[in-house]
Formats: structure tokens, sequence, C-alpha cells
């Protein structure tokens, strides 16, 4: 009888959880059992094992093969025990040194033939392994992925027959270099956008504190150009938000060629996503929208559309930085620290206030259109701008305006100075850490009883005001400041 322990990880969240394959190979009837909470994808490894040996020539013992995954009181989901169980078995059939192959984690799926192919998940697990102290062992094509991680001893194999050369000294895999991110691709620029002016202004200040903001207009006023914009206006992120990113892309199987990712992230869902492909969940709990857009932006076309608990589900992220999935078995934390930037139209027909073109049903049909978006949704909006339509004659003949390039060198500078204040980001930003002018204040707090501003509310104008005046290089916030702020403030009929 003989056993052999290949370690590997399971995932909860974004955190790579240690598990210990073991393998033991025992007199008995002919038998392959995978025991320890396996799914159906790990239980369906064994025929993938077994073609992978026959496809080098190899067959398993007459004996009775048990794999064990550890803690058995753990859910392992996922293709990538694949290759663990594969080497473990190899390793009790003495094919493979036990000890050493001990010292490495491992994870990839097999093919028929002996193949690895990718699998979700790497980066994460490279990072849980150099703080065990091992080696990782992956497919060959997420070798850059892994590289990532840092000092870590990587083993990437093409296929099975390649890695057991390795092991028994007659090849040699050299290691992986990390994957390069691509070179930067420009994407829209606001040059391009003609006339205007409010919702630049929006959008330049939603982009210095990365505040919420709704684009209300008719169809064809360009809510969406103006939106597809915003990211192009925001800096590279940092390394570490980099690699935060990437975790999350990497779990998701969305981490192309193992390149970090370093661009903030723009996600645009279809309004007929459910709750669970936005804030995550599902069969197999995976990172959702929110998740997938963590510091960069999530926008949401036809806003209204969107089915309302999915709406509702967004309320507790957009404060806290994160959203949990609760399931009997586990509770699982993904972070979502994003900027939302809704559009949608006055009503369903889009042509609320133009007398010509407007339904018989108006304007009833624009406040029953805007009730689908519940008033704690909208108080967690800080800046809303009405989109107008411009003029043929201005679309033709209006020189254009200042590019990304510029505006976001302007943008840059003041998220600099907001950085040398060493505090939170404007959009997370404590009040009594705000810097306010005597009659800033006076004027905030009787704005604020005037238009009967939740605390909440209170609070974003001072965070928006606190970006106007970075934008304007003004060291304290002032009255002119929560003015403007104040006037990007949600004026929606009916509402507070």
């Amino acid at each position: 009888m003989s056993i052999a322990r290949i370690p590997s990880f399971a995932f909860s969240g974004i955190e790579a959880v240690p598990v210990e394959v073991q393998v033991q190979i025992a007199p008995g009837l002919p038998s392959f059992l995978v025991v320890g909470l396996p799914d159906k994808a790990v239980g369906e490894a064994r025929e993938r094992v077994r073609a992978a040996l026959t496809a080098m020539g190899l067959a398993l013992p007459p004996k009775r093969v048990i794999v064990n995954l550890a803690p058995a009181d753990l859910l392992k989901e996922g293709s990538h025990f694949d290759l663990p169980i594969a080497l473990g078995v190899l390793a009790a059939m003495e094919v493979l040194p036990s000890a050493e192959m001990a010292q490495f984690a491992a994870l990839g799926e097999l093919s028929l033939d002996g193949r690895l192919t990718p699998v979700a998940g790497v980066l994460p697990a490279a990072i849980a392994a150099v703080a065990l102290d091992l080696g990782l062992i992956c497919p060959g094509a997420q070798g850059g992925e892994a590289a990532w991680a840092g000092h870590i001893d990587i083993v990437a194999p093409d296929d099975l027959l390649s890695l057991i050369n390795h092991f028994r000294g007659t090849q040699m895999l050299g290691p992986p270099a990390p994957a390069m991110p691509p070179a930067a691709i420009g994407g829209p620029d606001l040059a391009e956008v003609k006339g205007m002016e409010s919702a630049r202004r929006a959008l330049e200040i939603a982009a210095v504190g990365g505040h919420n903001l709704l684009l209300i207009g008719p169809p064809g006023a360009g809510k969406s150009m103006l939106a597809a914009r915003l990211p192009g206006l925001l800096p590279d992120l940092s390394p570490e938000e980099a690699l935060e990113v990437s975790m999350i892309h990497s779990v998701a199987g969305m981490l192309e060629e193992g390149r970090l990712v370093m661009r903030p992230p723009y996600r645009e869902p279809h309004h007929s996503a459910s709750m669970a492909a936005l804030t995550g969940g599902g069969q197999r709990a995976r990172p959702g929208e929110v998740s997938l857009a963590h510091r960069g932006v999530l926008f949401l076309d036809e806003l209204p559309e969107f089915p309302r608990p999915a709406l509702e589900a967004l309320r507790q992220p957009m404060e806290a930085g994160r959203t949990t999935v609760s399931r009997a078995s586990a509770h699982i934390t993904y972070p979502a620290r994003f900027q939302l930037v809704a559009a949608m139209n006055p009503c369903r027909c889009g042509h609320l206030g133009d007398a010509s073109r407007e339904c018989t049903r108006a304007p009833r049909c624009g406040e029953e259109y805007l009730n689908r978006i519940s008033g704690p949704l909208l108080d967690r909006i800080d800046l809303t701008v009405m989109v107008q339509p411009v003029p043929p004659a201005e679309l033709s003949r209006a020189p254009a305006g200042e590019g990304s390039a510029v505006v976001g060198a302007r943008i840059a500078e003041a998220r600099e100075r907001m950085r040398a204040r060493g505090g939170a980001p404007n959009v997370e930003a404590e009040p009594g850490a705000i810097a306010l002018a005597d009659d800033a204040r006076t004027f905030a707090e009787h704005a604020a009883e005037k238009l009967r501003l939740s605390a909440r509310g209170f609070t974003r104008i001072l965070r928006v005001g606190r970006s106007i005046a970075d934008l304007a290089g003004a060291a304290r916030v002032r009255r002119e400041h929560i003015a403007e702020a104040l006037a990007f403030r949600h004026r929606i009929p009916g509402r507070p």
C-alpha cells in the first residue's frame, strides 16, 4: 500500500484555500474513487486522468485507488483538480518522486490526450503558494500569469508527459517569464463630444473623485457616448490595485493570456442581467459584474429596464465596496469598489417634454418609469445630468473640445492633490476630514435642510465639493464648490 500527497487549492471568493490531494493505492477490487465532497466536475476527473495515462502508454494498477480531498468538509469545485489527482496517482505508482512532488502545489485540467488546458484561479493560487513556501505546477499557457506572484518555483508544462520527463531528469522546463501587459490602446476620445458642456464637466468631476453618475436624456442624445469616454480619463491602476483586479479576473477565468489588468476595467452588462450576474453567485459562485468592475467603471444603460431586485442588490456593494454571496454551506465575499455610471430615458418612449413627440400618457408615463428606481438607490448617486440633444448645426460646425489626454492630465493633477492629503479617495472621505471654509459649511447645512437631504446625501455633497475643489487647486472647499455640487444633485419630479 502506498500513499502520495499533492498540495492544491480550492477557491473562496478570490482567496485560495489549501487542499491536500491524498492518493492511496491499496490491494482490493480494481476501482477509482474520489471522496472529500467533490462536485461533478471533480468526480469526472477519474475518466480524464485514466484517459491521459492511457495516451502516454500507462495504465492504472489493478488495485483500489482512493483519492481524498482534504479537508473533507470543504466543497471542491472545478476541473483544476485533474492535475493534482494525476500527479498523486503517478507518485503513488512511483513514476514520480513523492517527496519532491509534495513541495509543489498543482492545478490544471487534463485533456484526454494528456495536454494541460488553462483553468481559473492560477494567480491567487500562485500567491497562496508563495505564502506556504511551495512551488507551483500549472498549464504552460498560464505560466506567465503565475510568474506575477513573485519569487516562486514554477513548472509550466504543456502536457503531462513533459512534466513527467522534467521530474525524472530527462527534460528541463525553464521558468516562465511574467506575461507583460498589452500596449495601451487608445479608446474613444472626449474630443469627439461636441457641446454638452454640463455633461462633460460632470464626467470630469466624477473621474476625479470616483463619484457615481446618472445621465438622463432622450434617445440618441449621447449618454452612452459620454459613458464610454470615462475610462479614458482615469489613470492607470497602481501595482497593488492591478494585482487585486487581476486576481478577480483570474478567478473568473477572464485574465487574457495571463496578463495583469493595468487599466481600470469597464463593464457594461445588458439590462436583462440577473441579480446573480450583477452581484455574483450562481450554481457555482462566480464574481459578478460589480466585482469585475472593481477599481473601474460599471455602466448600466437603460437603468429602469434592469430587474428591480438586481438594482436593489447594488445598494450594499455601492456603500461597502464588497459583495457577499451567502449559501447554506458558505459565505463568499468579493471586492466590489466600483464607480457606477447609469443612463436612462426620461420615460419609456423617451420623449417626455417634447410636445411634438411625447406619447399620449405624458407626464404620467414619465412618473411610472422613474418609479422603477428606488429612492435609496438614487440617494447613492452623486451627480445627475440632463443630457439634451445637440443641434445638427452645432454637431457639424462646432470645433472639437478638449481631448481625453488634456482632461486626463487635469484629472491626474487633481488626484495627486487628493493623495497628497494622505486620506481616502474623495468618494470614501469622511465628512470630518474634508476642509471646509466657514461660509461653505453654513451654505451646505442650510441647503441640505432646505432640500431635505439625507445624511448620506449631505455627505456626498461634501465629497463632490471636495473633488471640485481639487480640480480648482483649492486647499479648502469654498461656497462656490458646494453650489456646483448641489447643482448636480438629482432633481427628479416627485423626489426630494
